[in-house]
């Protein structure tokens, strides 16, 4: 539809000889109006406005509200962003797919098109989710993972391959060539998009929504784009605008530079911290000022990466010279460089290292200050300089072992405590809070002390050694090779380089391969318990590592390349070493994985492990050397060199110019060139898979993971009138920091769940059950699997831990979710859960409101929302409520055993959005804030749901 163009805006770029119709931004003009002072990120979504103007849902009103913006003022003007494209990775694409399967057969029974359900924005999947590191630390084991992932997914990648071809602008990257984000930035990105509109051929910035959180990885080139629910993402590919608040802007000043010793990882670290205590959920989140300058692209994707560990909806980067740089590193043409760099500066989005945009709130980091860094156990903003981690360890010990801990620890051997309020406050992610926020001159952060832990300090610590403590009495353990040793609380018995966050980053990866070079040089090995894993964001990582002969080192040591995927960071991990997985059960040890990733919440990583510490990849390698959270890397050493001497991390850590120097001579673009040049075909093992034809898919009714899903099914043209509750039950009760891993299925399928009993009647044996997330085309397993995590602590059934609760079906006892949700479904009693503060925070995980939905749950009523998952929960259907300021279901006194009753919901059909309602639960009565927060919102909840309103949209359209 063309644009309406109020403001004259329309106008062409001439770039070496080709025009473009571009949308000036200058043309917006007026009393109160300023766009050229606005933050780099609503200059975009400006320019969004201007070219979807339509008359109706994005109208003149709506661009002079973006062009006045109040900096000041909190979000209370909706307006409609139509991303260029939308970007998926598999395990939250797969649904996508289904649904969208699903929704043309749906077209089809109310006599509608079925073709009309087709990605109306381009569509790009990588599949990068399905790789298990199952096979470690031999030359064999990439191709033996490969093999292993292809014999688990044949279904799926069927379906996908079904997928391609019968949707139009919906393209798959195959297995085995990277994760989607580095996938996205090395390739997929356009920072200036173009496309032809009415035979036109427009450009405009390049923006997008991604089925991940950490599709903001894609900021640090200076595209506009987030993580949303894979509900959202599907809404969006079939034209729909995503709703959103104008949001506040916080700008993030950099000045200064990266010390020697600190990498990007120990930035990004620092990053999360400050931000976290900030408070920035809900927001945009921008950085300037001359420290952006000194910042190589890919600090700037790693920073962007962390966006849902801060809380942002994004961490954007304007467009610079190092952008373009980064483009034609990577193998873009010179035409398209061309276009970005003309369109950038034309429309102001030119980064100006002097400049000093409107902000709503600003930050200050001198990179001076940055010190070597891990964050954990358990959270991504809990960061710990290097040189405090061993006592950091031992002091977070207590609230897993109780045997040999410090004083204090838990009186319930190996189960970590769930944050408390205060903890959860600390976070500052309630998005409804009323906050006051720091002043604009607010100081620069620094580590203060004496710096003890900055880089320099690497050869002031030599130490005498002294070797690691040990908080209790080890275990003993003998290999099938006949290797002895002991482990104890803090072994690491992973050590991953893997995940998006730092695999796209050059300095820090062959930081960690200069380490292992040297490590092995000095005769240092790895400790025989740690499984070690590499996994790199893409193909490049393994031939600028075989360019400069850093491969075999990292061979040596274990670090031999698994897989192109995500693997450990999302729970991929693959088993840990038998003997010692064994030794760490029947000793119920607090064991620990270091990680190069974004996300260590308890219970992710494997399920013998209990404490997860993200770290550089440098870092990484260090501690598989080390083999214990409890050593001092300062003082303590690492090993001996074959003449029995001890080594240090000062005497193997690489110096910033031996790093600058292997990159120089080992990264071309010719390195992109070859790996993207044929990046949707894949393989012969890929183009080979039989693919199913026709415009709607034929289920098979045996597939255990690709199934119809049931969210049309005796649909009418017309949505019914949105009832009150009435009758409810407590589903779970829980408390605060409640994450979408501990909602959503994740992880390995245990033979005694009941995903695991539903997989067995259907004939799958238990090695073939694979992961939650590669079944999530599959309703009736994720069902069984959401709120099942291993960490989960339901109030309303004390003493458990996991997927249970109590039936009061059936007199309350305790039973799984699942099976109390099937009696109460029968039954025909709605449920809710009760929740605490920052309810549903972490991956943008769309099965954590599907199967909330389809467990029969009606409203959840918490302290407070991470975004994503509120924004989700409507879109099932499930109503979003909070409990009064300042109140919880503590304080109010609700023990979850309750009858409720909600009403004031049934207001929604007059068309507006009630701002409480009623909830009466036995003797208690308050008024719960309802968080549907905007019109478009309210339109699908009285739909049911975000797909259902998409659908009948279509059928009318």
């Amino acid at each position: 539809m063309a644009s309406k163009d109020s403001f004259g805006a329309k106008s062409t770029l001439d770039v070496d000889g080709r025009s473009y119709e571009i949308f000036r931004l200058d043309a917006v003009t007026g009393e109160g109006l300023d766009q050229a002072s606005l933050p780099f990120s609503l200059k975009v979504l400006l320019e969004n406005l201007l070219r979807t103007e339509d008359g109706a849902d994005i109208t003149a009103d709506d661009i002079k509200a973006l062009a006045g913006w109040d900096e000041n003022a909190q979000p209370d003007k909706e307006i409609q962003f139509t991303p260029a494209r939308v970007i998926m990775q598999d395990f939250t694409g797969v649904p996508c797919v289904v649904d969208l399967a699903t929704m043309r057969e749906a077209m089809a029974e109310l006599g509608g098109d079925a073709t009309k359900i087709n990605p109306l924005a381009p569509a790009e999947m990588v599949i990068d989710h399905s790789v298990i590191a199952d096979v470690f630390g031999t030359p064999e084991s990439f191709q033996r993972n490969v093999e292993i992932e292809y014999e688990r997914n044949r279904e799926r990648y069927q379906f996908l391959r079904w997928g391609q071809t019968a949707f139009s602008d919906f393209k798959v990257v195959p297995p085995g060539t990277g994760i989607v984000h580095q996938v996205n930035i090395e390739h997929l990105a356009r920072v200036a998009f173009t496309r032809e509109v009415g035979g036109v051929l427009q450009a405009y910035p390049d923006t997008c929504v991604g089925t991940d959180s950490h599709t903001t990885m894609v900021n640090g080139i200076g595209v506009v784009g987030w993580g949303v629910g894979g509900i959202e993402a599907e809404a969006a590919m079939l034209g729909q605008p995503v709703s959103m608040l104008i949001p506040r802007v916080v700008g993030f000043k950099l000045s200064g530079d990266l010390p020697e010793g600190a990498t990007a990882t120990d930035l990004v670290l620092t990053i999360t911290e400050m931000l976290r205590e900030h408070g920035v959920v809900g927001k945009f989140v921008e950085f300037y000022g001359p420290g952006v300058s000194v910042l190589p692209l890919a600090n700037r994707a790693t920073i962007g990466n962390m966006s849902p560990e801060f809380g942002s909806t994004i961490a954007v980067f304007p467009i610079d010279g190092e952008t373009i740089k980064y483009l034609k590193l990577t193998g873009r043409s010179e035409e398209q460089l061309a276009l970005v760099e003309a369109y950038a500066k034309e429309q102001g989005l030119w980064h100006d290292p002097d400049a000093e945009p409107r902000f709503s709130e600003k930050l200050e980091l001198d990179l001076a200050t940055v010190v070597p860094s891990l964050a954990g156990p358990k959270r991504p903003q809990d960061r710990v300089s290097l040189s405090d981690a061993k006592e950091a360890f031992r002091t977070a010990l207590a609230d897993y072992a109780s045997d040999g801990a410090p004083e204090g620890g838990s009186d319930q051997p190996g189960v970590p405590a769930q944050e408390t309020p205060d903890e959860a406050e600390k976070s500052k992610v309630d998005e409804a809070s009323d906050e006051s926020f720091p002043s604009s001159d607010a100081p620069a952060h620094s580590e203060g002390g004496n710096g003890k832990g900055a880089p320099d300090d690497w050869h002031d610590h030599a130490g005498a050694g002294g070797g690691a403590g040990r908080p209790s009495n080890p275990a003993r353990v003998t290999l099938e090779d006949g290797t002895e040793f002991e482990i104890d609380h803090g072994a690491v018995t992973i050590a991953a380089i893997t995940s998006c966050t730092n695999t796209s980053n050059p300095s820090v990866m062959i930081g960690a391969a200069l380490l292992a070079k040297k490590a092995v040089e000095k005769g240092l090995q790895r400790k025989p318990w740690v499984k070690t894993t590499l996994a790199p964001g893409s193909k490049v990582v393994s031939d600028y590592y075989e360019k400069s002969g850093l491969t075999p080192y990292l061979d040596k040591l274990g670090f031999n390349l698994v897989g192109y995927g995500c693997t450990t960071c999302i729970g991929n991990s693959g088993p840990l070493i038998p003997e010692v997985s064994q030794a760490v059960n029947d000793n119920d040890l607090a064991v620990v994985s270091v990680l190069s990733g974004n996300r260590n919440f308890e219970g992710r990583i494997n399920p013998d492990i209990k404490m997860n510490y993200l770290a550089s990849p440098p870092l990484v390698v260090a501690y598989a050397l080390a083999g214990s959270m409890d050593v001092d890397l300062f003082n303590d050493p690492l090993g001996q060199d074959s003449d029995g001497n001890d080594v240090y991390m000062k005497d193997i850590w690489p110096s910033p110019a031996e790093i600058e120097e292997v990159i120089a001579a080992a990264i071309s673009s010719d390195m992109f060139d070859e790996s993207y040049k044929d990046v949707f075909a894949g393989d012969e093992q890929w183009r080979s898979l039989p693919t199913p034809e026709g415009d709607t898919f034929e289920w098979d009714p045996e597939s255990t993971y690709v199934r119809r899903a049931p969210y049309f099914e005796d649909m009418p043209q017309e949505p019914t009138p949105v009832t009150d509750i009435d009758g409810a039950r407590v589903l779970l009760k829980l408390g605060d920091s409640v994450t979408t891993d501990h909602i959503s299925p994740a992880g390995a399928i245990k033979k005694d769940s009941p995903a695991g009993r539903y997989l067995a009647e259907h004939g799958v044996e238990q090695r073939d059950f694979n992961s939650y997330g590669s079944r999530r085309g599959n309703h009736e397993v994720m069902i069984r699997g959401t709120f099942a995590n291993i960490r989960l602590r339901n109030q309303l059934a004390p003493g458990t831990e996991g997927g249970f609760t109590r039936d009061f079906t059936d007199g309350g006892e305790v039973t799984t979710v699942f099976e109390a949700s099937e009696n109460y479904i029968a039954a025909g009693i709605p449920l809710v859960v009760l929740a605490g503060k920052e309810y549903g925070s972490g991956s943008s995980r769309d099965w954590a409101a599907k199967g909330t939905s389809l467990l029969g749950v009606k409203a959840v009523i918490a302290e407070s929302y991470e975004r994503i998952h509120r924004s989700n929960l409507i879109g099932m259907g499930v109503i979003p409520l909070q409990f009064p300021e300042g109140e919880n279901a503590e304080s109010l006194g609700l023990t979850g055993e309750e009858t409720f009753t909600i009403t004031g919901i049934t207001e929604l059909n007059d068309g507006t959005t009630p701002r409480t309602v009623k909830v009466k639960a036995d003797a208690v009565e308050f008024d719960a804030v309802v968080r549907i927060d905007t019109p478009g919102e309210a339109s699908y909840y009285r739909n049911g749901g975000i797909m259902q309103y998409v659908l009948r949209n279509l059928l009318r359209a």
